[in-house]
């Protein structure tokens, strides 16, 4: 089940306040939050960039609502975070769980206790920030 926590490495993003096409392949921290650019690709389509992204997520952080100018799909390799999504509700996730957050939906996290690592992927829009404040 999706939670705060998955909204947490969302915010990752949003903290970052990056391009969707000028992501730097360097790490970045940000309140709590770390993220590791891993891969980015262009395409599927001529519009839009492929980014894989290691996300770190401090004990006990809090993400802010933001959208996605595309679908963020995210899969929690250790820790635990809740994730709030708008229309859905909120999720809590643990290692081996998997969410989606859709196109322009507002969504907001909550980390636990522990250190939380996931694996993010976010096909957006090219040259549209990759997370903007809902």
């Amino acid at each position: 089940m999706l939670t705060r926590r998955v909204f947490a490495a969302c915010a990752l993003c949003a903290a970052g306040g990056f391009m969707a096409t000028r992501v730097e392949a360097q790490s970045a921290a940000t309140a709590g939050l770390k993220r590791t650019l891993l891969k980015q690709t262009d395409g599927p389509t001529d519009n839009y960039v492929t980014v894989e992204m290691k996300v770190e997520i401090e004990p006990d952080a809090a993400i802010a609502r933001h959208t996605h100018p595309g679908v963020e799909s995210g899969y929690v390799i250790e820790g635990g975070t809740e994730l709030s999504i708008d229309g859905v509700g909120t999720l809590s996730l643990k290692p081996g769980d998997g969410y989606q957050a859709p196109t322009g939906v507002p969504h907001s996290g909550k980390n636990g206790p522990a250190k939380t690592v996931i694996v993010a992927t976010y096909v957006v829009e090219k040259g549209k920030p990759l997370a903007s404040p809902a």
